[in-house]
């Protein structure tokens, strides 16, 4: 590694600016090598639950080797979707982890800066995770945050923590100041260990545990690192120091360690997959021996001063041992003494003049130094003193440059005012639209509080009716009372008298009973009036809220723009005149002194010729002239510069008032997108009722294709690229509202296809959409992005916001797909050409018309049966049939105009590709095409039925109108996946449109025609209240309420009967 670091080293060269370039040592192409990086990025962090591929880690690492930088790698693994699968998140972190211990060491210092991405994917993932990642991505991010923080302290380390790459950078060999640092990397070691504890306790019996063991390798590479670091150091500080007792709590840590590291290592070694990637290394039962010389380099001697060792004290005398013998060893030993010190006396000298040696060629070099600095300034002042002789003819060739830049600078100007006024006139147009739709919101209020004052009165009819019907009740009851006592006091002799008395009591306890249901209705009625009361009053008053706001805001936006656009004009005009009279100010001063230069040299070129004594003269008034002029010049660098300050103002004012515009648009696409969860939510609202899942889908597909348009928009407008303009972003904001609040009421439409969990998982899903719309909204105005100094981070902020909003409707259309008939095969899988299946489901459509036009013709030119209809009967049935054969004369219309239409945008869409191509890339659009033509021959084909059974006797009124009301759902279902792909202003879609139109018109007229023939035959069967007798009425007026009761409980059942009918039909295969 060491071989290859320092052959890369070499391969460096500058550039013109002086700065280093890095040239790779094997011919690779750069752009090429990036594309391949961002390749080995995704399939490392693949959101497969398996282990990362070394291959592929690999790659990243002799990225960083041959380029000498890691951006690209950081920046690859911010455009993955990682933070939106907790999978993806843990293997990009076990990639970052190996890429920091193996890639370049500008790895580490260049990864300082991405800590708040860590911290993000630290954030975005929950406690409870549905596959048990979050805990363990939360703790590897702290444990990557402390080792970064350890190399920035400690830069000398490398991402193995190496002790002889250790030594080799620092320099020495000499950790006797090491304490600090063998306290950091124990604490370093004590977070692996937490870590690696936290994984084996994760590890699941009944899955895959491969993707959690790949996070061990780093983990055991590291802490075998630090332990043999530690060991090493340990051991020179014993070897250096007397006080073995100030490194006790060391030792006693590194035991502790020990122990907790050996048994790291036995876990690991049971794992087959992990030994077989790497070899688990195996420690000793005991600590090693701090005492023992090891393999740590040995440390040099300290600087000491010379001193006698102590004389050990004279040991009794033994009758063995000899005198002279002991005299002898103790000259020897002093001998011995003195030769040491004498060495160290020699050691020290040497030690003295290497270091005078050392000052002495340092005060050579610093002479030398000086030598040429003053070598360098005496050139320098030859330089200028050339310089100052030329200077007359570069002042005027200066002014002459001076005059073109100005002029070019006027121009500049010229320009941009131009472009100001053309963005003044954008964003007019867009309040104009704005201003339409606040009129539209406000109508629709308008129209729900007439609904909501229409109700109420409606309620309060009721309760005046009961009330009348309970003071009626009370009246009879207090005469049936004063009736009892009086035949109470007449019949106290006979037992006749008793028995009426006895029948009045029964009477009386039957309208007791009455009266007492009646209070209880009443009551009833009250509550559900104040219920009612109470609701709309809130719904009225938060309406009237909401319009006063809208009226306000409204007003003020149309005050503060039109001022707004008025001051800037009058500015720029203001501004452009003082401009004009600045330029023409100075090109008079500069003909001025040109015409003096001019006669100056006139006056030289003279007074040379006559005289050569008055040239020292000559040469001052020369100089006079210089002077005036680079006055001149830095008088008119003064007003240039204050000209320029004065249009950065401008220019940041306009751009201030610019961005509070698009912080208010971008506020009303909030607003729009609250309000549509509020309908997703709100139980009183039945959203689109004519949506489908197919075509709810192909909105969720438009949805997330203006989220990436958007958010590129965005990014360019943030970089102020072309294409970024304060247009395209309202255009683009205005686009993805639009469709999200299109998703969520389309949305609450489907809920009535799915049971009630179904339906609040549903409605759940699709409220978290809306609020991730919401707050992409609100993370994008403009104090937020100020927040952010950097541009990188403003457009991540865009990035992180799309991946968020595409992962929620991602999940909305995983929640709808459900709903899909399970028998329906996906058309993104078909194998045949999807274009023929679109064109024969269309054909079909209209083969369907036309045969229901056929025989609708059959119908009117059968015989009539004069005996069994009359005549009256007979010219209702003809009206019937016209009504009916003008319905499918308007759907044959609508099915040309919708073929016509689709065509039109797949010959628009599909550029250089094929139909086929085009229709399986918009899948979703092509299921709800389908689905909608569909719809249409099948409501086509309800229709006549139920009018030849209406005119055969089988069938009811009721029936056609159902039928009349399928056929004008039908229709709406086509014309709306049209409008998904159709092109703003399209002929052939406002054909459709107007076909659409001249369906529904024509089913109204044959439901206006039924209600009227049902309205004369109730007429006909009227009966005259008023001459039927007080005992039949009553009776008959509590028989209608029974009905209706009865009919009231059968609604409801039948109504639940049909949603589950409609769940169970639309999810059961279809058949030919």
């Amino acid at each position: 590694m060491d071989r290859l670091q320092g052959a890369r080293t070499r391969q460096t060269g500058y550039d013109i600016d002086g700065d280093e370039i890095h040239y790779p040592t094997r011919p690779v192409d750069k752009e090429k090598a990036e594309q391949e990086l961002v390749i080995n990025i995704k399939k490392a962090t693949n959101p497969d639950e398996t282990a990362p591929k070394q291959k592929h880690v690999r790659k990243c690492i002799v990225y960083t080797w041959d380029y000498h930088s890691s951006i690209s790698f950081w920046t690859g693994l911010r455009v993955q979707p990682i933070l939106a699968d907790e999978v993806q998140t843990f293997k990009a972190l076990i990639t970052v982890h190996k890429v920091l211990q193996e890639g370049h060491p500008i790895t580490i210092k260049e990864a300082h800066g991405q800590t708040g991405w860590l911290e993000t994917c630290a954030r975005t993932v929950g406690h409870e995770t549905p596959k048990g990642y979050g805990t363990l991505i939360r703790a590897y991010v702290q444990y990557i945050l402390a080792k970064l923080r350890f190399h920035r302290m400690r830069p000398e380390f490398n991402g193995l923590f190496e002790y002889e790459e250790y030594v080799t950078l620092k320099g020495v060999d000499d950790p006797n100041e090491g304490y600090e640092i063998i306290s950091d990397l124990m604490g370093l070691q004590d977070q692996i260990d937490s870590f690696q504890r936290m994984i084996f306790a994760h590890f699941r019996h009944s899955a895959n545990n491969e993707c959690r063991i790949s996070a061990l390798v780093p983990l055991v590479k590291e802490s075998w690192g630090i332990y043999r670091f530690i060991t090493s150091m340990l051991r020179a500080m014993h070897r250096r120091t007397t006080d073995t007792d100030a490194l006790e709590p060391l030792r006693t840590r590194f035991s502790s360690q020990h122990y907790n590291l050996r048994k790291f290592y036995y876990e690991c070694s049971n794992l087959k997959y992990l030994t077989s990637l790497i070899n688990v290394p195996k420690l000793g039962q005991d600590p090693p021996n701090l005492m023992d010389k090891g393999s740590a380099p040995d440390l040099p001697a300290r600087p000491t001063t010379a001193a006698k060792s102590p004389t050990p004290p004279p040991a009794a005398p033994s009758p063995v041992v000899d005198i002279g013998e002991q005299a002898r060893m103790l000259k020897q030993y002093e001998e011995q003494q003195a030769a040491l010190v004498a060495a160290r006396e020699a050691e020290e000298r040497r030690r003295l003049e290497l270091e005078a040696q050392q000052r002495a060629e340092f005060e050579r070099r610093q002479q030398e130094q000086l030598e040429k600095e003053r070598l360098a300034q005496e050139q320098l002042m030859q330089q200028q003193m050339m310089q100052y002789n030329n200077q007359a003819a570069q002042q005027m060739h200066e002014l002459e440059r001076e005059l073109l830049a100005m002029r070019g600078q006027y121009e500049r100007d010229q320009l941009m005012l131009e472009q100001y006024d053309r963005r003044v006139k954008a964003l007019e147009g867009e309040l104009a639209g704005v201003q339409m739709h606040i009129n539209q919101q406000f109508q629709s209020k308008d129209d729900l509080i007439k609904q909501l004052q229409d109700q109420v009165t409606l309620w309060r009819n009721k309760y005046e009716a009961l009330a009348k019907l309970y003071s009626q009740l009370r009246t009879e009851h207090l005469d049936m009372l004063q009736k009892y006592k009086q035949m109470q006091l007449k019949a106290n002799s006979a037992q006749e008298a008793i028995d009426k008395m006895e029948r009045m009591e029964r009477d009386i306890k039957a309208k007791n009973l009455e009266l007492a249901d009646m209070i209880r209705e009443r009551d009833r009625a009250r509550f559900d009036l104040d219920r009612q009361k109470a609701s709309h009053k809130d719904e009225i008053d938060r309406l009237r809220r909401e319009l006063n706001f809208a009226n306000e805001r409204a007003e003020d936006a149309s005050r503060s723009k039109s001022s707004e656009v008025s001051s800037v004009l009058a500015k720029y005009n203001r501004q452009l005149s003082e401009l004009e009279d600045s330029l023409r100010a100075k090109q008079i001063q500069i003909d001025d002194l040109l015409t003096k230069l001019q006669n100056v040299d006139q006056d030289m070129e003279r007074l040379r010729e006559e005289k050569d004594q008055e040239i020292a003269i000559l040469q001052e008034s020369m100089d006079s002239t210089i002077q005036q002029l680079a006055d001149v010049q830095q008088t008119q660098n003064i007003a240039e510069e204050a000209t320029n300050a004065q249009i950065d103002t401008l220019i940041l004012d306009n751009r201030k008032k610019l961005n509070q515009i698009i912080d208010s648009i971008l506020q009303a696409c909030m607003q729009k997108v609250d309000e549509a969860t509020y309908e997703l939510e709100s139980p009183t609202q039945a959203g689109n009722l004519n949506s489908t899942p197919e075509y709810t889908l192909s909105m969720i597909e438009k949805a997330i294709n203006n989220a990436t348009e958007f958010a590129i928009i965005f990014n360019l407008y943030i970089g102020g690229e072309v294409g970024g303009d304060h247009v395209d972003v309202i255009k683009g904001a205005n686009e993805l509202a639009q469709s999200l609040a299109d998703v969520l009421i389309s949305t609450k439409g489907v809920t009535r296809l799915a049971d009630d969990e179904a339906s609040d998982k549903l409605i759940n899903v699709a409220k978290n959409a809306g609020d991730v719309g919401i707050r992409l909204f609100l993370n994008l105005q403009s104090y937020k992005l100020d927040l952010l100094r950097d541009s990188t981070q403003r457009k991540e902020v865009a990035t992180r916001n799309n991946a968020e909003i595409r992962g929620a409707l991602t999940k909305l259309s995983e929640a709808i797909d459900k709903l899909l008939p399970k028998g329906q095969a996906a058309l993104s899988k078909a194998n045949g050409d999807i274009g023929d299946l679109v064109e024969q489901e269309m054909m079909g459509a209209a083969k369907a018309i036309e045969a229901a036009t056929q025989r609708l013709q059959e119908l009117i030119a059968r015989p009539r049966d004069t005996d069994r209809f009359s005549a009256v009967d007979l010219k209702v049935h003809d009206s019937i049939l016209a009504a009916a054969l003008a319905i499918t004369n308007a759907i044959a219309r609508l099915i040309q105009a919708a073929t016509e239409s689709q065509q039109e945008i797949v010959n628009k869409g599909k550029g250089a590709s094929t139909s086929q191509q085009f229709y399986k890339k918009n899948n979703r659009w092509t299921e709800g095409l389908i689905s909608a033509a569909r719809a249409v021959a099948f409501a086509t084909n309800l229709l006549i039925e139920s009018a030849d059974g209406v005119l055969s006797g089988t069938h009811s009124l009721e029936q056609l109108i159902v039928a009349s009301n399928e056929v004008a759902g039908a229709t709406a279902q086509l014309v709306a996946a049209s409008r998904v792909k159709a092109d703003l202003m399209s002929k052939t879609q406002e054909r459709l449109e107007l076909a659409a139109k001249a369906v529904t018109e024509a089913v109204k007229a044959l439901v206006r025609q039924v209600k009227a023939i049902t309205a004369k035959q109730a007429e006909d069967e009227a009966v005259d209240y008023n001459a039927m007798p007080a005992l039949e009425f009553k009776r008959r007026e509590m028989e209608q309420q029974v009905e209706i009761l009865r009919l009231e409980k059968e609604l409801g059942a039948a109504r639940h009967r049909l949603g589950a009918m409609r769940r169970a039909g639309y999810h059961t295969e279809e058949t030919d």
